[in-house]
């Protein structure tokens, strides 16, 4: 870990209800590596759990916290991150607790696993991984960060099918030339993601689409086991062309794998591991702190991604030019646009909207009711209310000291 000493650090930090795990990484360089919580093992897992010591102020977290549980001398806290999004307060031994705060603790415990590589004043930036990210989780992050002390723009969001995407377009092209396949088998389930890429789209359009499956591993023995999975596995891969298959999960381990692994082998590169996701969403934090080409040449369409370009038609200097406000591939809750132009001659402002993969480009128009007959100056602002609903707020400025503003906005809604 020597390597560390030469630069600041980047964090890829997988923050889920049962385990989390942080990957760290040179900012400009070096591919990620996971903190172990073992010294002579490899246990990237981080139980997500906190336990108080009875009657103290103490609190220990992680395989720390399970020992003082089982021992008899503390209330294990589980489920941190469903508690944190519910919002419920926390009793433990006596006393009431806020989640969210109980969740940042946690969060701040566990980084101090970076000691023995680093101290923290070294870290550039985090990027948090979790299955799904919305304005709730984004909220919920935004408290975490303060309960840190950091600054906000230290602490990015990505879901667990971006981190995989950006974990895979790291990896050689030979890997993921054609459709990379993604188990991760956790408890009783199975959560299979799929990744594709658009080549014909410029830029290449990369799409994740995820499915479930029950898997009830606690009743069954490992030979039905084995032909449970084989089952879903033929149901998944079919006749599809896949270049790799990527096997996660604490409940892929053991030696119960035989059937469905020499399925799975058959004219595919098979990897079976337990960090992608933290990795994935420290290479995705790389590439966005220190963008490459491959940035230019991939756009990731998630579901909590913006889908479409949004823009408008501006005359400037005798000629017309398309001006961007939204660019589809940034995430639908941060998206925002804010210009300022001219409108001489009318009341009406024609959006340019236009899929970048799916669907056909088409013009909303806004009107501009009780505007002013004369030229004037306004300003758009553009936002995302909901994945697909764009909100479209015009405000008149006016023209300085030759026309006050009337102080009329404008407010228009659009389904994308």
């Amino acid at each position: 870990m020597g390597l560390l000493s030469s630069g600041k650090l980047i964090l890829g930090y997988l923050l889920d209800d049962k385990n989390s795990q942080i990957s760290i990484a040179v900012s400009d360089k070096v591919d990620p590596v996971t903190l172990s919580t073992s010294a002579n093992a490899q246990n990237y897992n981080i139980p997500t759990v906190l336990c108080k010591r009875s009657g103290t102020d103490q609190w220990a977290f992680g395989q720390d916290a399970i020992k003082m549980h089982r021992e008899g001398n503390g209330q294990l806290v589980e489920h941190l991150v469903d508690r944190a999004r519910s919002g419920e307060p926390v009793v433990v031994d006596g006393e009431t607790f806020h989640p969210v705060a109980l969740l940042a603790l946690f969060v701040k415990r566990s980084l101090g696993l970076l000691q023995t590589h680093a101290t923290t004043d070294k870290i550039s930036a985090m990027m948090i991984t979790c299955p799904v990210i919305d304005k709730k989780w984004k909220e919920i992050v935004g408290q975490i960060v303060q309960g840190l002390k950091w600054k906000p723009d230290m602490v990015f969001l990505q879901s667990h099918p971006e981190s995989f995407f950006h974990f895979m377009i790291q990896q050689p092209m030979e890997l993921w030339s054609q459709q990379v396949v993604l188990f991760h088998y956790e408890e009783e389930r199975i959560k299979v993601y799929s990744l594709e890429c658009n080549r014909r789209a410029v830029p290449n359009v990369a799409y994740v689409t995820e499915r479930d499956f029950p898997l009830w591993s606690s009743v069954l023995s490992d030979e039905k086991r084995d032909l449970a999975f084989l089952n879903i596995a033929k149901e998944v891969c079919g006749e599809q062309l896949i270049s790799s298959v990527y096997l996660i999960g604490d409940g892929f381990a053991g030696e119960w794998l035989k059937e469905s692994l020499r399925f799975l082998c058959r004219g595919r590169r098979v990897f079976q591991g337990n960090n992608l996701f933290s990795k994935g969403a420290c290479f995705g934090l790389r590439e966005r702190m220190f963008p490459t080409q491959i940035s230019k040449e991939y756009v990731f369409l998630g579901e909590d991604k913006l889908k479409t370009n949004v823009g408008l038609k501006l005359l400037r200097q005798s000629e017309y030019i398309y001006q961007p406000l939204l660019d589809a591939g940034v995430n639908w809750y941060e998206a925002e646009g804010l210009t300022e132009f001219y409108i001489q001659d009318g009341n009406r402002i024609q959006l340019e909207l236009t899929p970048l993969a799916r669907g056909v480009k088409r013009s909303e128009e806004v009107v501009l009711d009780g505007l002013p007959e004369a030229l004037t100056r306004v300003q758009i602002h553009l936002f995302m209310e909901e994945e697909n609903s764009l909100a479209v707020e015009v405000t008149d400025l006016g023209l300085g000291n030759l026309r006050a503003s009337s102080g009329l906005t404008w407010k228009h809604k659009i389904e994308l």
